[in-house]
């Protein structure tokens, strides 16, 4: 599989109609740029690496505040209210922070990033988001030094989430990251995929992404983003400790207890099309490696 990089930024070309986006999303025309920061290379150089298409995209996810089928989220999340929407930055910081998507729209530009995702089942996505680095935001507020670790709460709605009135996980949704983790420049926070606004059904209205981890660490619909001095117990840490830890790197050398981590099923791919092999770090080894220097990732998984 060729790497998708971080070492050059997308092609304009990849996306059509951004004036079309920025209007959709209502945002001034400063607020949606290509990065000045190099991320990625044209992720559709090759076969392997061709953009997941829209529908996919929307219509396949893990999403289980909705339902636990793959279709729930795009069926069941068609209604799910976005506006208002705050989100809150505080624990272990000297001056926490409240800000609305409208305050957030104006203070963060966001960037066209094309990121691999490698959920834990064994498939994949090549998708194309729209947000801006994790540290932004985590700039704005002055960590005390007790903060050594990053968790993510996700919303709490059953009225509007059906999801969440059975107990599938102890709700709401939460994950964590190590410090370093969440301040590294590919942490994103994400506000749209394709050109469009974020869909419900995708983690609307903001999302955290992590390319080099399995898909579940990135929490959806985040209103609270909490730095604390203990390391989180994540949602899925909680519901199976054995088979999902902490870290959540994506690895094919270490398998989940009840199948292969060494291949995936790439979305899109025609249903006899063989599975690729999985890059360590889903690829991005190169720029995230140094984060687990002397650290045993069979233990620390």
């Amino acid at each position: 599989m060729k790497k998708i990089r971080y070492s050059e930024i997308t092609p304009e070309r990849i996306y059509r109609n951004r004036r079309n986006f920025i209007k959709s999303m209502s945002l001034g025309a400063g607020s949606v740029a290509l990065s000045s920061i190099p991320f990625i290379n044209n992720a559709r150089s090759d076969e392997e690496n061709k953009l997941t298409s829209y529908k996919d995209i929307t219509t396949y996810n893990n999403y289980y505040e909705f339902g636990t089928s793959k279709k729930d989220p795009y069926k069941n999340s068609q209604n799910f209210k976005t506006s208002p929407w705050n989100i809150t930055v505080e624990g272990e910081v000297e001056n926490p922070i409240s800000l609305s998507m409208e305050e957030i729209s104006e203070m963060f530009v966001s960037e066209e990033r094309v990121y691999r995702l490698r959920c834990v089942e064994g498939w994949s996505m090549v998708i194309p988001w729209m947000g801006f680095s994790l540290n932004q935001l985590l700039s704005k507020v002055t960590f005390t030094s007790k903060a050594k670790f990053v968790e993510f709460e996700s919303v709490y709605d059953p009225e509007q989430m059906r999801g969440q009135k059975y107990p599938v996980l102890k709700w709401p949704y939460k994950e964590g990251l190590r410090i370093d983790e969440a301040m590294h420049p590919l942490t994103t926070v994400v506000t749209g995929l394709y050109n469009k606004k974020l869909p419900n059904q995708n983690g609307a209205p903001l999302r955290i992404f992590l390319p080099w981890k399995y898909g579940f660490k990135s929490a959806k619909a985040i209103v609270k983003i909490k730095l604390v001095e203990k390391m989180p117990t994540s949602s899925w840490m909680r519901a199976s400790p054995r088979e999902y830890g902490f870290y959540s790197n994506v690895n094919p050398n270490v398998d989940h207890p009840r199948w292969s981590q060494a291949t995936e099923r790439v979305i899109g791919n025609d249903i006899f099309a063989p599975r690729v092999k999985t890059l360590m770090f889903n690829g991005y080894a190169d720029e995230v490696a140094n984060l687990y220097t002397g650290m045993d990732l069979r233990k620390y998984f």
